[in-house]
């Protein structure tokens, strides 16, 4: 009988474990737990239990993820979450301005992976450079847009076409495009304005 009592106590004690390590959680109040904050929640479960409260990062882990929240556990998944966070607000682009900072951020994502040497987000930064594109095309041809911002949204559409073909001479290029006088007479007015 005393190992029945002893596998009761155990389950109680882990669940009450489990309960705790929830509410340290949900008490930290992140949108994902990174090692620092499994850390944090490890000591707490020990100066709440004592020494019975010692518990395995990866069991902490495990519990989180049986809830349903978000671990970044790895030094790997906490880059690529950062590289999501990075990727999420790119494609917004309502002026020119902005496009061109949407391709230095772009551009700096791709210089940043071909020296990590990572072939799957180089890709992917073409792929979002591809969608901006796209997407500013559909608005280019969009005749209910209005002929200013139509214009903007080609221009916008062959910057990304051309940073696609030739990112290393891309911002160069740009700096003499801005300058020609077509570009002046079409944009030199309001290039920064919100349309």
């Amino acid at each position: 009988m005393s190992s029945d009592h002893t596998r009761g106590h155990d389950a109680h004690e882990s669940a009450t474990k489990k309960a705790l390590i929830l509410e340290v959680a949900r008490g930290l109040g992140k949108p994902r737990f990174t090692p620092a904050e499994i850390e944090q929640i490890r000591r707490q479960l020990m100066a709440h239990f004592g020494a019975g409260g010692k518990t395995s990062p990866e069991y902490i882990v495990r519990v989180l993820q049986e809830a349903g929240l978000r671990v970044a556990w790895s030094t790997r998944a906490d880059e690529e979450d950062q590289y999501e966070e990075e990727f999420a607000d790119l494609l917004h682009f309502s002026t020119l301005d902005e496009a061109e900072m949407c391709l230095v951020r772009l551009d700096e994502l791709l210089r940043k992976f071909q020296a990590a040497r990572d072939r799957n987000e180089i890709e992917r930064v073409r792929e979002v450079a591809r969608l901006g594109r796209r997407r500013a095309e559909m608005i280019a041809r969009n005749h209910k847009v209005a002929p200013g911002k139509r214009a903007e949204k080609e221009e916008v559409a062959r910057w990304f076409a051309i940073w696609l073909e030739t990112p290393d001479a891309f911002f160069e290029w740009l700096e003499v495009r801005k300058q020609s006088p077509e570009f002046q007479a079409k944009f030199a007015s309001g290039s920064g304005e919100e349309a």
